[in-house]
């Protein structure tokens, strides 16, 4: 990024807008894609394994569509593994985070991935490592069953009782790791991917972007709504939920803490939607609620501000596919996340009539 009057109104306008200092502010813009790129040498990573644990590694495989940094572990002597080589930017105390919550939820025998060890978040170049049980499975149907699973995955969750190991606050996406934490946090790093790219912005794009960057600072936050512990990131199947032989297993707690349980439940109505043309699903809709009031019955005024929270991660995709379009001088084509409105509106009066029927 060059430095030109240009980015530094832009860098005075990111501090002032989230807090920080001018220095931290051009600092925390100019190492963005750092923080988020890593990709660990699965030699090394395998070495490791066989060193700290003393197990017998055949391979390591990406197993992530979106994560260079995951990888399944081929034993010799057991059964499969997954190690997570979280990007240098994570404190390692974020892994320990992730270990908690999955302690807990085997205490509560939530269907959650297990640890692979007692011990199972250690060093490597600089990365916090977390190893945990492969789970065997398929991804889940699509339709109607796909959202009852989800459903009903989310519901327990909620509804899980509140515990000190478990009290992290969470739900942001997380992939810039820096902006971990409460879905807040997601709209703060929707800002960051946009004042990123900002001075790369053509002319005739510039409404737009300023329409976009607009609506992420007016973004609804969930601030104040009622709390459960989240998954974070349920929907972007089938990196983060599987069908096992026990059945529906969610998997990839990254992003998970305690935080407005509407969020994780506002993202998966988001989901429920066709998308040629883009329309309401009823039946999806349906499952989804049907599943999740077996476990939590929303408040008024979580149902009230389903429409706008509907819009946290959907906005924190558009702006994180458009920086990365802006960086590559690529087209942006991914304006569906958020339009059209109308489509949003239609989906929450839709949910918000099968919860009171």
């Amino acid at each position: 990024m060059t430095k030109d009057a240009s980015f530094k109104k832009v860098v005075r306008r990111h501090a002032e807008e989230t807090g920080q200092r001018y220095t931290e502010a051009l600092r925390h813009l100019e190492e963005l894609g750092a923080r988020m790129q890593h990709q660990p040498d699965a030699a090394r990573l395998l070495a490791h394994l066989r060193d700290r644990y003393g197990i017998d590694p055949v391979s390591a495989t990406q197993l992530s569509v979106h994560k260079s940094y995951v990888f399944h572990i081929d034993r010799r002597d057991g059964d499969a593994w997954v190690a997570r080589a979280f990007p240098p930017a994570r404190p390692r105390a974020g892994a320990e985070g992730d270990a908690a919550i999955l302690r807990f939820l085997e205490r509560e025998d939530y269907p959650a991935e297990r640890l692979a060890v007692d011990d199972p978040v250690s060093d490597l170049d600089g990365s916090a490592v977390l190893v945990t049980r492969f789970v065997e499975g398929a991804g889940l149907p699509g339709g109607p069953p796909k959202f009852a699973m989800m459903g009903e995955l989310l519901g327990r969750l909620h509804a899980l009782p509140y515990d000190d190991s478990a009290s992290r606050p969470g739900g942001a996406s997380g992939e810039d790791p820096s902006r971990e934490g409460t879905p807040r946090q997601d709209l703060l790093a929707a800002l960051a991917f946009l004042d990123a790219v900002d001075t790369k912005v053509a002319a005739a794009e510039r409404e737009r972007f300023e329409r976009l960057r607009t609506a992420v600072r007016s973004a609804d936050d969930g601030d104040g709504l009622p709390e459960g512990l989240l998954h974070g990131n349920l929907l972007h199947a089938p990196d983060h939920a599987v069908v096992s032989e026990r059945g529906p297993v969610a998997i990839n707690w990254k992003a998970s803490g305690r935080g407005p349980r509407l969020a994780d439940f506002a993202y998966l109505i988001w989901g429920t939607g066709s998308w040629n043309p883009r329309r309401p699903n009823q039946e999806c809709i349906d499952a989804a609620v049907n599943a999740y009031r077996r476990h939590v019955e929303p408040t008024d005024d979580e149902l009230e501000r389903l429409e706008a929270v509907m819009y946290i991660r959907t906005l924190y995709l558009v702006c994180f596919g458009y920086r990365r379009a802006v960086s590559d001088g690529v087209k942006f084509r991914e304006w569906g996340f958020i339009h059209p409105p109308d489509y949003y509106s239609a989906t929450a009066e839709a949910t918000r009539a099968a919860f009171r029927r």
